[in-house]
């Protein structure tokens, strides 16, 4: 354990799901993959949807390629598997992309609408085909994001798909809620997944800083001097998804090392 952890406390894993069972979309890769491994070690089983599946990966669940702008593909891989295994009483909408940076200018408006058809039509489609057979009890965590309740001069796409995830989760929950199914969201900071380094090698000619620099000046804006970790963010999930957030619907976790 780094200083930096020591500082944010254990990251035990929290109390058991199993025998729940998750659906997991964008469960793949990056914070998704931590997600499911998080969950996995409580004891919970589930299905993971992803666009990109890797062949030669083992994962921890069964996996299905499925985009989830594919609304018949999600739909029949979604109820075949109801259908054979029972219905889920956990979903994790984990998929979403960032694009390049832009700005009201030079948007280009297919990018527009594509993100906001990964980010949120992706998550409304996968709670329209899960909800109907989820018992009482059952959760729904969305990956939200601080670009969730703050803009970016950059991303005005992906902050406004984030945006709008946060208005869904808030209008599922109230529509939700008398059936017992809690819906909330996290909202993650900068996490050094590959994918954000990734995005900050490609910035690097704009920003003039290197992946190290980059990452030091994101930590310094943060209360804790440090970036949440994928396991800060799939613990909050579980948080989210078990008894002891029973009394929280509607809401949007800030996990971020204190952006504040």
């Amino acid at each position: 354990m780094d200083e930096a952890e020591e500082a944010r406390g254990s990251t035990a894993v929290p109390a058991a799901l199993g025998p729940r069972r998750f659906l997991v979309t964008g469960g793949a890769r990056g914070l998704g993959a931590a997600i499911v491994k998080r969950l996995a070690e409580t004891g919970a089983s589930g299905l993971i949807l992803d666009r990109a599946v890797d062949p030669s990966e083992s994962y921890a669940w069964p996996t299905v390629a499925v985009d989830v702008t594919n609304e018949t593909a999600l739909r029949e891989t979604i109820q075949a598997d109801i259908e054979k295994n029972g219905p889920f009483n956990g979903l994790v909408a984990a998929a979403g992309i960032v694009p390049e940076w832009h700005d009201p200018v030079n948007i280009d408006l297919e990018m527009l609408n594509r993100t906001l058809a990964v980010n949120l039509t992706g998550f409304v489609a996968t709670m329209k085909y899960v909800v109907p057979t989820m018992p009482r009890g059952s959760t729904i965590v969305a990956i939200g994001s601080l670009n969730s309740w703050r803009g970016d001069p950059n991303l005005l796409a992906y902050a406004a798909s984030k945006h709008a995830v946060l208005g869904a989760v808030r209008s599922a929950a109230l529509s939700l809620g008398p059936r017992g199914i809690r819906v909330n969201a996290v909202a993650p900071g900068p996490v050094a997944t590959e994918a954000l380094l990734s995005r900050i090698e490609s910035r690097g000619e704009v920003t003039g800083l290197s992946q190290a620099e980059a990452l030091r000046a994101s930590e310094k804006l943060t209360a804790l001097g440090a970036l949440a970790t994928p396991d800060d963010i799939s613990n909050a999930v579980i948080f989210l998804s078990g008894s002891q957030s029973a009394a929280i619907t509607g809401q949007l976790l800030a996990i971020d090392g204190g952006l504040l």
